[in-house]
Formats: C-alpha cells, sequence, structure tokens
C-alpha cells in the first residue's frame, strides 16, 4: 500500500467510533512508555548524583531492607489488580460503605475536611517551615525535598494507571468541599501523611504510644479520602504504602545528602 493510500485509509478510522478509540489507545500508550522512560531517566541520574560509595551503600540498604522489599511488592500487586473486576467491585462496595451509609452530619463532614487538610502539601510545607525555624534544618530539607518527589511521582503513576475518581463515575456519591480535579490511583493526600509519619519517626526517639498516636492519625487521613468522595479503598491502601516507602527510602538516602 502506497503511502499516499495509507493515509487516506487512516483519516477514514479517525471518523469512526472504533478509528478514535484506536487513536486515543495508541496516545496512550505513547504518554505511558514516555513516562516510564522518564522515570527511569530520573532514576539514572539520581544514582549517578549519589556517587560510587554512596550509591552502592545504598543499593545494599535496599536488598538488605525486607520490609521495603515487602511494601514494595505488596504496592505492585494493589496496582496490578486494577485490572481485575472483581476489584472493581470490591472497592465500589466498600467506597459505597463509607461514603454513603452510616452516620453522617455537618459537623462530621466539616471535621473530616478539615482532617483530610493534613494530607495536602500545604500542610508538609508549613511541617518544614516550622522544623525550620526551631533549628531542624536537616528534617526541613527532608521534608520540603521528599514531599516534592512524591508528589512528583505519585503524579507520575497517576498518569500511566489512568483511574478517574469516584465521583465521575459514581453518581451517588457524596462528596465533601469541592470536586478535586486530578485522576485517583494512588491517593496522594494518603502517601504524603503516612511520608511525613514515617520520616518524623526516624528521625525522634519516639515512644510507642507517639508512633502508634501518628499512625492513626495518618490511617484517618486515609479514611477521609473515601468519606469525602475523592478515592476508592485501593487507591488510600497504595498512597498508604508508597508514603511508607518513600520514608525508607529517605532515611536511607539522608547520610548521603
Amino acid at each position: 500500500m502506497s503511502s499516499e493510500a495509507e493515509t487516506q485509509v487512516q483519516e477514514k478510522r479517525a471518523h469512526t467510533t472504533w478509528g478514535q478509540r484506536l487513536l486515543r489507545g495508541r496516545t496512550r500508550f505513547a504518554w505511558r512508555g514516555a513516562i516510564v522512560m522518564g522515570l527511569l531517566a530520573g532514576l539514572g541520574l539520581f544514582l549517578a548524583w549519589l556517587g560510587p560509595l554512596a550509591r552502592g551503600a545504598l543499593i545494599i540498604g535496599l536488598i538488605a531492607n525486607q520490609l521495603l522489599i515487602a511494601l514494595l511488592l505488596g504496592f505492585s500487586l494493589i496496582a496490578l489488580s486494577l485490572l481485575w473486576s472483581a476489584g472493581q467491585r470490591f472497592d465500589v462496595w466498600v467506597f459505597a460503605a463509607l461514603n454513603l451509609r452510616g452516620y453522617h452530619s455537618r459537623w462530621m463532614d466539616g471535621a473530616m475536611w478539615l482532617t483530610t487538610q493534613i494530607g495536602s502539601m500545604g500542610f508538609a510545607a508549613l511541617l518544614a517551615v516550622g522544623a525550620y525555624a526551631v533549628g531542624n534544618r536537616q528534617l526541613a530539607i527532608e521534608l520540603a525535598l521528599g514531599t516534592l518527589t512524591l508528589w512528583l511521582l505519585v503524579e507520575l503513576i497517576k498518569a500511566f494507571t489512568d483511574r478517574a475518581r469516584p465521583f465521575n463515575l459514581l453518581r451517588e456519591t457524596r462528596v465533601i468541599g469541592w470536586r478535586e480535579p486530578g485522576l485517583s490511583f494512588p491517593s496522594g493526600h494518603t502517601a504524603q501523611t503516612f511520608f511525613v509519619v514515617a520520616l518524623c519517626i526516624s528521625h525522634f526517639q519516639l515512644s510507642l504510644g507517639i508512633v502508634t498516636g501518628l499512625y492513626s492519625i495518618a490511617a484517618l487521613v486515609a479514611f477521609t479520602r473515601i468519606y469525602v468522595g475523592a478515592h476508592y479503598p485501593r487507591d488510600v491502601i497504595a498512597g498508604a504504602i508508597l508514603g511508607l516507602v518513600w520514608g525508607i527510602l529517605s532515611g536511607l538516602v539522608a547520610p548521603y545528602s
């Protein structure tokens, strides 16, 4: 087939429903491939920046950290489960139970909306400024850099998974506050909260009671993301895992920063 004839065929396809879907699928595949290549390039630049000694120590630390390996495996399994229709049915069932059923009141809606702001980048920025103000420059830098890089990673994963938020698919969804733009998997608020908690725990010698309290707050923020109608259950579970992973990685990289 000549190039001119092939061009005519492509133009005809573009005017059909099937052809439009095919073209959108190709565009989406190319975009996701670019994201993967960008992530690999960024990882390569980061490892090159660390230097030979730091790079070797980091790789050894990653291999030796069984918790980190288990978390990464768990995140991968949850991401793969997005391909299963049974997983979506489970998500919808749990989401409906937490978002639609049970006790709801105006004061509780307000309290949940305020609590969910703990996972925002603005709250993390306030913590970084506070740490810097009291003289803990190292923690302030790690909070700022960790929050920014985690946000970038979350946005890249969202673009790759391309999962719509619940209120875009379920008409009966209760939305508290505004309808947040963007995609759904994973939950950025949940990831940021668990990252901040994990990072603070690695910096300070905290009692078991305080550690339990901090993780309880992080779990509450995860719950609020479903309550306010912004995320499915698997979104917040994946966000929690990703935040813990980022906290562990920050602890491994910190000695060389």
